[in-house]
């Protein structure tokens, strides 16, 4: 079912920074374990989260660490042509009533990601939060946000690299709100030449939206195309620095 296209403002245009060399060496993703832990240890500071993104791996903080990072198989991703809208969605998307943004308030849609409620734990530990928050000012990562009567409604966050958009965690606080966020990723992500938008963990939630998996050794590959493409996220004239 047809839907009109979201009018996405993007609210902080501009090229990402360059960060400089990465002091962490991590071993190769494929020497990941069966539920795909690759290693523990190193740090959070921008050169080492965007080397783990192009090497495909993430961090996951669990039981307490902080520095643990994934390299899961198969991997989900989200085709940018590809997200499905349902019949339910299609007619929120064409009732409206809600504005579409990017990079209009980072930190409070990742506030609004680790918002579990009080009895479940969020992996977006305050460490998290801060190295986000980092890649975010030097321009490497990115939020969507849905407002509705001018409140924030729902959002999702993510790092970009070239033509990757690597998805972190969404939320919503009214119906249907981080599926319109979705949709408007997939829109942009198509609008600038983003190829592969990766959700790293298959949901039933987001294979109901398109996302398919991949096995380890196709998506590397599909991400080294990805990355070296001269893509900005933001849309503007220039490219991802080549670290």
């Amino acid at each position: 079912m047809s839907h009109p296209a979201l009018d996405v403002v993007v609210a902080r245009p501009g090229c990402p920074s360059p960060v400089g060399p990465c002091r962490v060496r991590f071993p190769d993703p494929r020497e990941a374990d069966a539920d795909g832990l690759l290693a523990s240890g190193g740090d959070l500071e921008p050169p080492t989260l965007l080397a783990a993104y192009r090497r495909g791996v993430f961090p996951w903080p669990a039981d307490g660490v902080d520095l643990l990072w994934w390299s899961p198989d198969p991997r989900a991703v989200l085709p940018p042509d590809g997200v499905h809208v349902s019949r339910s969605l299609a007619r929120t998307l064409r009732r409206g009533g809600f504005r579409v943004t990017i990079d209009a308030a980072f930190d409070d849609v990742v506030a609004g990601c680790a918002d579990r409620g009080d009895d479940d734990e969020t992996w977006i530990t305050p460490a998290i939060r801060e190295a986000y928050a980092r890649l975010h000012g030097l321009g490497w990562a990115h939020s969507v946000e849905v407002w509705v009567d001018g409140a924030l409604a729902g959002g999702l966050y993510g790092v970009a690299i070239g033509g990757l958009f690597a998805a972190e965690s969404m939320f919503h606080r009214r119906t249907d709100a981080s599926k319109v966020a979705l949709v408007a990723l997939a829109q942009h992500a198509r609008a600038v030449g983003v190829e592969l938008i990766d959700v790293q963990m298959p949901t039933p939630h987001l294979a109901a939206m398109g996302a398919r998996t991949l096995a380890r050794d196709a998506y590397l590959a599909a991400l080294a195309r990805a990355v070296a493409c001269p893509v900005n996220f933001t849309g503007v004239d220039g490219v991802s620095p080549v670290e």
